[in-house]
């Protein structure tokens, strides 16, 4: 198939060739119904890609050295003993093997059955080699990537036609500091082994694996507090130690609280912070500490740019200049604000989860997300309605290709919005 001809469909040709390619591939399945909506999703991701279902996997396969530097390099390293012990006994005998990717779709790790392994190594499914969605196609690593909760991929779910007599399972493994994906584990193995069980017990494992890194961030927090708290005993005024992430390790002067926003890039000296207002930052082992400066804080502060031209990494950054921060969004988030963003007026809590999720009843859980959101952009955002506070001014950066606007979304609000999309400013 011509992949340049695939990336230049519009979207009615897309939609057209997506029916065609699913109704080839689950023809003769018998008891296979139609693909779910996950599938249907991801394989329209695809084809916006580009992605060639022919893909060549031994192309763009890291070296041995820089797979290596990534694996001493990733947080997953701390918890492939609690991935082994969950996961690799049972998948050797129902011939499965175990793989485990980076955040950027990159297969780190690969183990178990030994004839299955050789079977995945015909296909490239082997260290260094990308596994993205958008290069792959629908696949176990990079679709549970992209919608952040676990999928397993069936056979002909898969976009790749060489995969067509696999099934992957796979869950998203995320850092409990920041919510940010460290990964995906997956279980993969050929299509006569697949058992309906598959999925929850590959889910339940990563899940077992993001509790073992909250432990081990706990024991970082002690650390740190053992380090903070002969600082700020010589200390007057307000001050506090975080660590990296904006987790409080010891406070003086001031009410505890449990997380600070943080730049994504700090660096020493005089900052503005959504929580402190004007701050002093100091290095500290492990952290920062952080030294409330009493007078006024600079301007720019009422300027918020919400940034959706990368589809996959939305983000948000507050202020002008050196006194600026940034964060990037969970899908949800951006959701959210996106559409606050282009509703000036403001939304009810009702309003919203309408917006979100076609129903209005739903308002425990916008009012949780809002509430932490809250966190980070402090009184830029008012409520009773959600709305940006008055005088603020709100940029909306938007992708090229409307379709692209958070293509992870099914909010109601958001998909009537992939066509001509306001902007906000």
């Amino acid at each position: 198939m011509d992949v340049a001809r695939l990336a230049a469909v519009d979207a009615a040709q897309a939609a057209r060739l997506l029916s065609e390619l699913r109704e080839a591939r689950l023809a003769g399945q018998r008891g296979r119904i139609a693909p779910r909506p996950v599938i249907e999703q991801s394989w329209g991701r695809t084809l916006r890609s580009g992605v060639d279902p022919d893909h060549d996997f031994g192309t763009g396969v890291l070296s041995t050295e820089e797979v290596r530097r990534r694996r001493e390099e990733s947080p997953l390293r701390n918890v492939l003993p609690v991935l082994r012990e969950g996961l690799l006994s049972v998948a050797d005998v129902a011939q499965h093997i175990m793989v485990v990717a980076d955040a950027d779709g990159r297969v780190l790790w690969r183990e178990g059955s030994s004839p299955v392994l050789r079977k995945a190594d015909r296909f490239g499914f082997a260290p260094g080699a990308d596994w993205r969605e958008d290069v792959v196609g629908t696949n176990g690593v990079g679709t549970p990537a992209v919608v952040r909760h676990p999928v397993q991929v069936f056979a002909a779910e898969h976009f790749a036609r060489s995969l067509t007599s696999w099934t992957c399972s796979g869950a998203p493994i995320t850092d409990p500091r920041d919510g940010s994906l460290l990964g995906v584990v997956d279980v993969s193995g050929p299509l006569e082994t697949v058992h309906p069980a598959t999925l929850a017990w590959v889910d339940s494992v990563a899940k077992l694996a993001e509790a073992r890194l909250r432990e081990l961030h706990l024991d970082e927090l002690e650390r740190l507090r053992a380090v903070a708290a002969p600082v700020l005993a010589r200390l007057g005024g307000r001050a506090l130690v975080v660590d990296a992430c904006g987790w409080t390790a010891a406070v003086v002067g001031m009410p505890y609280p449990q997380r600070l926003a943080l730049p994504k890039s700090l660096s020493p000296g005089r900052r503005r912070l959504p929580a402190l207002g004007l701050c002093s930052v100091e290095p500290l082992a492990g952290g920062w500490l952080l030294r409330g400066v009493d007078e006024p804080s600079p301007a720019g502060g009422d300027r918020l740019v919400l940034d959706l031209a990368r589809p996959r990494r939305p983000s948000v950054t507050v202020g002008g200049g050196a006194c600026s921060w940034s964060r990037e969004l969970s899908p949800r988030h951006a959701e959210l604000l996106y559409l606050l963003a282009v509703r000036r007026t403001g939304r009810s809590a009702a309003g919203l989860a309408e917006d979100v999720f076609g129903d209005a009843s739903r308002t425990v859980t916008v009012r949780a997300e809002m509430s932490r959101i809250r966190r980070y952009l402090g009184a830029l955002l008012e409520h009773r309605p959600y709305r940006f506070r008055e005088g603020a001014e709100i940029e909306v950066l938007l992708p090229a290709d409307p379709l692209d606007l958070l293509p992870c979304s099914n909010a109601p609000a958001v998909t009537a919005d992939r066509g001509p999309v306001p902007r906000s400013g």
